[in-house]
C-alpha cells in the first residue's frame, strides 16, 4: 500500500475533516477565554480589595500623582538689643517668575495666568518695580510663546529678577491689583539681614545656609549666639498638601491639608544699641593708629552682670563675610574662647586677698630687693626697677609694684594654699557656663610656689575676658560676685510667652563690702595720686571718681616670654562710679605696633562719658516725669 492510501486511510478512521476540526477548535477557544475571563476577575477583584500591584499601593501612586505637598518654611527668630532694635532678622528675598499656562485657574475658572494681551502692562509693572527695562521684561514673557501658539508653563527673568525684596513684592502685586491684571509671583529664598554691619559680630554670629545646593532647608547658625542658639531661633517648618496638574504643577484652590510653621522665638540681648554703636565706632580709629594683633572691649551693668556692649577687633560684617577669616581676620570670639595672662590688673584681687586675710597694711611700706625679688632661676623687677623709692603697699596698688604684690602672696602663702583658692574662688581655671560655643576654662597656676608667686602680678595663670569681668564684680559689688549676662530675655511670638533672665550670683561673697570697698579706694589713686598713680590723669570721667588698674602683661612664645618692645597684653580695667559702681570696663589690646599709654583711654573715656551722660540723662528724664 502506498504512502498516500495510508494517509487517507487513517484520516477516514478518525473522522478528521474540516467540519469537524473547526468545532474542536471553537471549543478549545471558548474554554480558553472562559477561563481567561475567570482568571482576569480573579486579579482585579483581589487589586480592588487590597489595593496592590505586586506589593505596591495604587493609592499611594494616585497620590504622588495628582496630590502635591510644600514645605512652610518657619521664620527664623530675630535677635535684638534690650530695647527691641534689631539686630539680626529674617528678611526673605525672592525670584520673580510669570506663570503662562492656561491650566493655571483658580475657582470658577478664573484666570492667574499671564495672558498675551496683558504682556505690555505686566511688563511695565515689572520695570516699575525692578531693575528690569519693559522692553526687557516683554522679551523674557515673549520667549514663553511659541510659534505654533503654544506656551511654557512659566518664564523667569534673569538675574535682574532676582533679589526682589519684600516691599518690592508687596509693590507689584498692589500693581497687579490696581490694574486687574494677574501671572506674576515669586519665589521666597532665605537671608539674613544684620542693619548695623559690624556689631558685635562674634558674639551674634552669622548663618548660612543648612544645604549651599537646596536654599529650601533654609538657614543655620555659624558663631555666637546664632549658632548657639539655632535651636531656639529656628522653629519648626510647617507643611501644606495640595492637588496638582498633570504636568505636576499645584492647582490654585486645592490646599487638602495644612500644618501651620511655629516660627523661632526673638531673643532679646542686654546689649544697648546706642552703646554698641559707640563702642564700635571708638574701636576702628585705635586699631588704625596701633595696629594691634587684637582688641577687646566689655563694657558690664556691675550689679546685674548684663554686658551693654562687647566687640572684638578682627572683626567682620556677618551679613557680607567681609572680614571673616583670612590672614588678618579670626573665627574665633576672643571674650570666652582665647586665654592670655592678664598681668597688673591681677593686683586688684592679690590686694582685696591680702586684706581679706588680714596681711594688708596701706601704710605699712616694704623693701625693694637690691636687683629685684629672687624667684628661683630669676628675679622679678619693677617697671621703674624700684626708682621711685620705698612704697607703702597701698602705693604698690597704684603704681602697679611686682615687688609689692609678691611680698603680700608671700606674706599670705606662709601656710601654703591661700592666694591659689582665692583664685578658685573667683572663678578662675573653669568656664563661667555662659553657653557660648567653645568657651575655655583658662589655667590656674602650677602648684609650685614660683607659678604661684608670680600670679600674684598676672602671670603664669591664664584666663578669659569673660572670668576676668566675672572677678571684677566681686570688688564693684561690695564682695558678692556676679555671673555676666548677655540675654535679657527670650520670646516666643506664637504664643507671647517671655523667659526672662535673672541675675545670678555666683558663690558666696568672695570678700567683705569693707575689703572692696577699700580696694576701690586704692584704685581711684592710680588715676588721681600724680606722684604714685601710673595712670594719672589718664582715664577720667568728669564729675566721677574711677576706680581703675592697668595691666601689661608679657606674651608667652615658642622659647619663653616675648622680647619684643611691644609684645605685651595692654589692659585697664574701670569701676564707675567708684565709690559705688554701676560699671565695669574692661579692655584689652595684644601687641599693637606702636603704643601708648594714652591709647586705650581713647576708647575709655568718651565710651564711658557717654554712657554717664545717659544715666544722667535718663535721671533728669524720670525725674521731670514725677513732678
Amino acid at each position: 500500500m502506498s504512502i498516500q492510501n495510508k494517509i487517507k486511510n487513517f484520516v477516514k478512521k478518525k473522522n478528521l475533516n474540516p467540519m469537524n476540526n473547526r468545532k474542536k477548535v471553537g471549543i478549545i477557544l471558548f474554554a480558553t477565554s472562559i477561563g481567561l475571563f475567570f482568571l482576569f476577575a480573579f486579579r482585579l477583584t483581589y487589586i480592588v480589595a487590597v489595593g496592590k500591584v505586586a506589593g505596591t499601593s495604587l493609592s499611594e501612586k494616585t497620590a504622588a500623582l495628582y496630590q502635591g505637598s510644600s514645605v512652610v518654611k518657619a521664620k527664623r527668630g530675630a535677635i535684638l538689643d534690650r530695647n527691641g532694635e534689631v539686630i539680626a532678622e529674617d528678611a526673605t528675598s525672592y525670584s520673580l517668575y510669570a506663570i503662562l499656562s492656561k491650566t493655571y485657574l483658580g475657582e470658577d475658572n478664573k484666570k492667574l495666568y499671564a495672558q498675551q494681551k496683558d504682556f505690555s502692562v505686566l511688563a511695565q509693572i515689572i520695570a516699575d518695580n525692578t531693575e528690569l527695562s519693559k522692553e526687557e521684561a516683554l522679551t523674557y514673557l515673549n520667549k514663553g510663546v511659541h510659534d505654533d501658539g503654544s506656551v511654557q508653563f512659566q518664564v523667569e527673568f534673569g538675574n535682574k529678577g532676582k533679589n526682589i525684596t519684600l516691599e518690592q513684592r508687596q509693590k507689584i502685586e498692589a500693581d497687579l491689583k490696581k490694574n486687574k491684571v494677574a501671572g506674576l509671583y515669586f519665589e521666597g529664598h532665605p537671608a539674613r539681614i544684620y542693619p548695623n554691619g559690624v556689631f558685635a559680630s562674634h558674639f551674634i554670629g552669622y548663618t548660612s545656609l543648612a544645604d549651599a545646593k537646596d536654599d529650601s532647608k533654609g538657614l543655620v547658625g555659624k558663631m555666637g549666639l546664632e549658632e548657639s542658639y539655632n535651636d531656639v531661633l529656628s522653629g519648626k517648618d510647617g507643611k501644606i498638601e495640595y492637588e496638582k496638574d498633570v504636568n505636576g504643577n499645584p492647582l490654585p484652590g486645592t490646599v487638602a491639608d495644612e500644618k501651620k510653621a511655629v516660627d523661632g522665638k526673638d531673643i532679646y540681648t542686654t546689649l544697648d544699641v546706642r552703646i554698641q554703636s559707640k563702642l564700635e565706632s571708638l574701636l576702628d580709629p585705635v586699631v588704625e593708629e596701633y595696629k594691634p594683633k587684637n582688641l577687646t572691649a566689655v563694657l558690664m551693668k556691675a550689679k546685674t552682670g548684663e554686658i551693654l556692649a562687647m566687640s572684638q577687633r578682627p572683626s567682620f560684617n556677618p551679613e557680607t563675610k567681609a572680614g571673616l577669616g583670612g590672614e588678618d581676620g579670626t573665627w574665633q570670639n576672643l571674650l570666652v574662647e582665647s586665654q592670655f595672662e592678664p598681668g597688673s590688673t591681677m593686683k586688684v584681687f592679690t590686694t582685696a586677698a591680702a586684706i581679706q586675710e588680714g596681711k594688708f597694711n596701706p601704710n605699712a611700706t616694704f623693701t625693694y630687693p637690691t636687683g629685684g625679688y629672687p624667684l628661683e632661676d630669676r628675679k622679678v623687677n619693677d617697671h621703674d626697677f624700684g626708682a621711685v623709692g620705698p612704697l607703702t603697699f597701698r602705693q604698690a596698688l597704684s603704681w602697679s609694684s611686682n615687688v609689692g604684690m609678691l611680698t603680700l602672696e608671700q606674706n599670705m602663702d606662709q601656710s601654703g594654699g591661700v592666694w591659689k583658692s582665692y583664685l578658685e574662688k573667683l572663678g578662675f581655671g573653669k568656664s563661667t557656663n555662659s553657653g557660648l560655643m567653645g568657651e575655655i576654662a583658662g589655667n590656674l597656676p602650677g602648684d609650685n610656689w614660683v607659678d604661684r608667686a608670680m600670679s600674684s602680678f598676672g602671670q603664669a595663670v591664664d584666663v578669659t575676658n569673660f572670668q576676668m569681668m566675672q572677678a571684677f564684680t566681686a570688688i564693684a559689688n561690695d564682695g558678692s560676685m556676679t555671673k555676666p549676662q548677655f540675654i535679657s530675655k527670650v520670646v516666643d511670638p506664637n504664643t507671647g510667652k517671655q523667659e526672662v533672665t535673672q541675675t545670678e550670683k555666683v558663690g558666696q561673697p568672695v570678700f567683705s563690702t569693707q575689703t572692696a570697698s577699700d580696694v576701690r579706694t586704692y584704685m581711684i589713686d592710680t588715676v588721681e595720686d600724680p606722684n604714685y598713680g601710673i595712670a594719672y590723669d589718664i582715664y577720667k570721667v568728669p564729675g566721677y571718681h574711677v576706680a581703675a588698674k592697668t595691666g601689661t602683661a608679657q606674651i608667652t612664645g615658642e622659647d619663653g616670654y616675648m622680647k619684643g618692645l611691644t609684645d605685651y597684653t595692654y589692659s585697664v580695667v574701670e569701676m564707675v562710679p567708684a565709690d559705688n559702681p554701676e560699671y565695669i570696663l574692661y579692655l584689652t589690646m595684644q601687641k599693637p605696633q606702636s603704643y601708648s599709654n594714652k591709647a586705650l583711654a581713647e576708647i575709655a573715656n568718651p565710651l564711658m562719658q557717654k554712657v554717664m551722660m545717659d544715666d544722667s540723662d535718663t535721671e533728669a528724664t524720670t525725674t521731670d516725669a514725677a513732678k
